[in-house]
């Protein structure tokens, strides 16, 4: 006899087991189903890792700045198996936490290998290969993505790598292709840089970091090249040939011609694939886009009765944020709330490269392809005090508003802590505010955030310290 709730989580991920505790939190009788590790992907092999490695690549960097600041550090070097060490200690903690959240919300964990059986019915298959069969009225999927392979360079993990392999090196990469330059590939070409790595990144689009604005890709591109890294945009990788010590990589520039590089490893970060595989879909008739990627409507709910879906499985932008959003979206309309629909326009990007990166909104162009008359302001952080006494005087924060109505179409950065800084701008547009508003704020001084303050000023031709 199957096991009964009201809500089982295919997932625990930042998506799934956000979803099961408001679930919980709602009175509803929750189970969640997990295949290897309670947090899931992000928690355990993707955001949280990585911003503890990067940490520890930012630390050696600015040590290898001592002398900036008056101070001396002198022999200094990074120990790749205790950087990697400390990584993973971090996830273990967190994956820790979220276990002991499963036990304070009162969720049933079923730790094994979920698959849909019919409407409302999901078989867990555990590691001894016992079946545990488990029913509900609904079911949120939240299964997420793995990285995408190319098929001329499938990741082996010791040559070539995917962000997993990336993560938990046997050896340091002394010279390294990092083919893709979205968020993983440039934080990857980052961290490995500051290391000490000769990196190349390799992009088949005109620019690097493509989603984000014009501006903020050219400003990240020539703050890359002069740390040492090489950037190609435009161009593509047509074979890649694995040996003992190394890979030779053929590549393709912007006119067509080809050279042949020689590198010790190489990192494929071209997007990902959602983890739909034989997980019931197809018997159920879950519709799917022509990627695989599942089609929702705006409370999460598939076409299937009782069926939810949520985060990386279903339409981008493929963030852990707006997936948890969209697990407390599903939970409480499940639970007969009438939960906000959320707006993709107000969900927030950050990448956490040297220097880092954070948006919300329509680029400057995007604005301009939709119609509106803009006004754009941009304020370098060298005009900032905060930043120059930090020593980071290289960046700046850009703004789009609407000409007409004032309204905050979009905010750029680039620069030291953005990633803290932009959610500033996200409370203002959700609260859809307008540049009176931010005008009239008042900001702390000296912080770095006086800058989103100016580059509103400056859209109005009102910017005081530039």
């Amino acid at each position: 006899m199957a096991d009964t709730y009201d809500l089982i989580v295919l997932g625990s991920g930042p998506g799934g087991y956000v979803a099961a505790i408001r679930a919980a939190q709602l009175g509803l009788k929750t189970a969640i189903v997990e295949r290897e590790n309670l947090g899931g992907i992000c928690l355990n092999w993707g955001c949280i890792p990585t911003k503890a490695l990067l940490r520890s690549a930012e630390v050696f960097h600015q040590m290898r700045h001592a002398k900036d600041y008056g101070l001396v550090a002198e022999k200094i070097s990074a120990d790749l198996d205790a950087v990697v060490k400390r990584s993973r200690g971090v996830a273990k903690q967190l994956n820790q936490g979220v276990t002991h959240l499963m036990k304070k919300n009162r969720i049933a964990v079923h730790m094994g290998e979920g698959r849909l059986t019919g409407k409302g019915k999901l078989t867990v298959t555990g590691a001894d290969g016992k079946k545990t069969e488990l029913a509900a009225k609904h079911i949120i999927l939240a299964t997420g993505a793995r990285a995408r392979d190319l098929p001329f360079a499938k990741a082996d993990g010791k040559r070539i790598w995917t962000y997993r392999h990336a993560m938990t090196p046997a050896e340091m990469p002394k010279k390294l292709l990092v083919i893709g330059s979205g968020a993983i590939g440039i934080e990857f070409a980052s961290f490995y840089n500051d290391l000490g790595a000769e990196v190349t990144v390799v992009e088949m689009l005109d620019r690097i970091v493509p989603v984000e604005d014009a501006d903020v890709s050219a400003f990240l591109e020539k703050a890359l090249t002069k740390q040492g890294m090489k950037i190609l945009t435009g161009a593509g990788i047509s074979k890649i040939d694995t040996g003992a010590n190394g890979v030779k990589a053929t590549l393709k520039d912007k006119a067509g011609k080809e050279s042949v590089a020689e590198f010790t490893h190489v990192i494929v970060a071209v997007g990902i694939v959602p983890n739909t595989d034989d997980i019931g879909l197809k018997e159920l008739g879950v519709a799917v886009d022509e990627r695989g990627f599942l089609k929702t409507d705006a409370m999460c709910r598939t076409n299937v009765e009782g069926l939810w879906a949520i985060g990386d499985i279903t339409a981008p932008p493929w963030l852990a944020h707006k997936a948890s959003h969209e697990g407390v979206i599903a939970a409480e309309a499940i639970a007969g709330k009438h939960p906000h629909a959320m707006d993709p326009k107000n969900i927030p990007a950050c990448t956490y490269c040297h220097p880092q990166i954070a948006s919300v909104g329509l680029t400057e162009a995007k604005a301009k392809e939709a119609g509106y008359e803009v006004k754009v302001g941009n304020f370098p952080f060298i005009g900032n005090g905060k930043a120059i006494a930090l020593g980071e005087p290289e960046g700046f924060i850009k703004t789009v508003f609407d000409a007409k109505t004032g309204e905050l179409l979009g905010a750029h950065m680039i620069g030291a802590e953005v990633t803290e800084l932009i959610q500033g701008y996200t409370i203002g547009k959700t609260l859809e505010t307008t540049e009176a508003e931010l005008i009239e704020t008042v900001f702390p001084h000296p912080t770095l955030s006086e800058m989103m303050h100016e580059s509103v000023l400056a859209a109005y031709g009102r910017a005081l310290h530039i």
